[in-house]
């Protein structure tokens, strides 16, 4: 079943934030085994919610464990303010 990572956020900074996601979508996409993609919903006052899919629990703790280790990650991670709150689910569908 595809695990699927809820992140809500704060970022003031919009156009940052929106500058850094193209280089983390591709790293991502390169260094992180079973990332099946993600969608950036924004929300009022500031707040972001990143829905990112994985193929397995395994492969988004094993993400979780490298952390911003690459450029682009270290960037878009950066232009965020505050966590507001992490989820972890399983797809229904």
């Amino acid at each position: 079943m595809t695990t699927v990572e809820l992140t809500r956020f704060k970022a003031a900074d919009a156009e940052a934030l929106l500058a850094a996601r193209p280089a983390m979508l591709a790293e991502f996409a390169a260094d992180r085994v079973g990332f099946l993609g993600a969608r950036l919903v924004r929300l009022p006052d500031d707040q972001w919610l990143d829905i990112v899919e994985w193929r397995s629990p395994e492969d988004f703790a094993a993400s979780r464990e490298k952390g911003a280790n690459l450029p682009g990650i270290m960037a878009f991670f950066a232009a965020i303010d505050s966590l507001v709150i992490a989820e972890e689910g399983a797809r229904a569908d």
